[in-house]
């Protein structure tokens, strides 16, 4: 018997196992035009998409992400601060017309990321590790420098080259018409959306980053401190930094060339303030809480080898410093479930829920959770609020077809599969959703 008929077999008897729950959490994972003048150089570049396509693809995109991250945090002063910042500096680039949008996320790993339309994410991590704020804004320049140099549009545009070119040898091959084609490009994922930069495209918006920096009033030395810190971190513990140093290649070489353009193009503006103080009063309530963000981040790292007790420990840390934090209940919901200690999963996973009602992230595991405790009704219900929340998710609309199939409802939960096969068709999923159509006749 295969593990989709298994799977099957287990909804029918109402009795998910834990291995089936975390493949369902796998297979219910978001799946998510030509040459331009750069707004900076005036020179013709390849893109693959217009400007109005990447604000609609930040609005489209960029809210499952940030929910990956779990979140906006709760601390609207924070936030207000960043976006204040952000803001002042986005009026002084080259694409001042852009919706820019701040927000720090409850991510604890270190990471900023910027989506091509302006909709940009600081995880509190890399908050947390920051001086003063001639930093914090070296760090928003840098990403305004990608958004404004268009370095997605012209990444996803290159990729369709690339496409292309392998479909016109599949096609030629294949002696075929070159219908295929027509669907290239159509969908356009976080993960390729945030894929590392080139180092030509880093060093562009290093020097960009550095530009604005200096126009809102900062010292340039802030785009040099912010590279020691970075590489110095890297160096103390490069597993902490694995996702910052994929998407934002470092080298020593990035952090001699800010300190070059620091000690020649913008020495004058070394004596500025870089306004540490305001800094350190504005982010206090975040810097209070740093052992705990510390802790989960030595929690992920365990989690990601497998070190499950050694995780746990750190979330019991983190929980015990800052009991309500939202982040450390929902990851130790889940280093729990991966022990397959459902019931006490349940629990931190609805007090995510209650602390964080708006973000979408702590439905989505209690959904699962609820499958694997045979209450396919109460997954539903989870699992239709993540989706009232964040809509679009099509590994939502998935799982609300094992949900509906659980509860014995197959006309709705086909109705759902034919839905998620409209948005994939690739993956396990996907081949799942195909072979319960199969079976009940829906499909030949």
């Amino acid at each position: 018997m295969s593990f989709f008929d298994d799977l099957a077999l287990s909804l029918e008897r109402n009795r998910i196992t834990r291995r089936q729950a975390l493949w369902l959490l796998g297979a219910g994972a978001a799946s998510l035009s030509g040459c331009a003048t750069s707004p900076v150089t005036g020179k013709s570049i390849l893109v693959g998409m217009s400007e109005a396509q990447e604000v609609q693809t930040d609005a489209q995109v960029a809210p499952h992400q940030f929910s990956q991250d779990l979140g906006a945090i709760q601390d609207e002063s924070v936030n207000r601060y960043v976006a204040g910042i952000g803001q002042r500096m986005g009026v002084l680039t080259h694409r001042p017309q852009m919706p820019y949008s701040y927000r720090v996320l409850n991510a604890n790993y270190v990471n900023a990321y910027t989506f091509p339309g302006g909709a940009m994410g600081v995880t509190r991590g890399i908050l947390a590790d920051l001086d003063d704020e001639a930093q914090l804004a070296a760090l928003l320049g840098h990403e305004l420098g990608h958004v404004n140099a268009r370095h997605a549009a012209q990444r996803q545009g290159q990729n369709m080259v690339a496409q292309a070119a392998i479909a016109g040898l599949n096609v030629a091959a294949q002696n075929s018409d070159w219908g295929g084609l027509m669907s290239m490009g159509g969908q356009i994922g976080a993960s390729a959306l945030l894929a590392g930069y080139s180092r030509e495209h880093e060093r562009e918006a290093d020097a960009l980053g550095q530009e604005y920096l200096v126009k809102a009033g900062y010292p340039a030395s802030g785009m040099v401190r912010l590279h020691q810190l970075l590489v110095s971190e890297e160096k103390a513990a490069p597993s902490l930094l694995q996702t910052m140093f994929s998407t934002h290649p470092m080298s020593s070489e990035r952090m001699q060339a800010a300190q070059a353009a620091a000690d020649s193009r913008y020495r004058i503006s070394n004596s500025l303030d870089a306004r540490r103080e305001r800094f350190m009063d504005s982010t206090a309530s975040l810097r209070r809480i740093r052992p705990t963000i510390d802790a989960c981040k030595n929690g992920e790292t365990a989690m990601a080898a497998r070190q499950y007790a050694k995780a746990q420990t750190e979330f019991q840390t983190a929980l015990a410093k800052t009991p309500r934090d939202y982040a450390s209940n929902l990851r130790m919901a889940q280093c729990l479930q991966a022990q397959g200690q459902t019931a006490k999963a349940v629990s931190y996973a609805d007090s995510a829920r209650e602390i964080y009602p708006q973000e979408a992230q702590a439905y989505k595991l209690a959904g699962v959770l609820a499958l694997q405790q045979r209450d396919a009704g109460r997954a539903y219900q989870n699992l239709d609020r993540f989706d009232r929340l964040l809509p679009g998710d099509a590994g939502i609309t998935f799982l609300k077809g094992i949900s509906l199939e659980g509860m014995g409802n197959r006309q709705a939960a086909a109705q759902h599969y034919v839905a998620y096969l409209r948005q994939s068709q690739q993956g396990n999923a996907a081949q799942y959703s195909y072979n319960r159509l199969k079976a009940w006749g829906v499909v030949k």
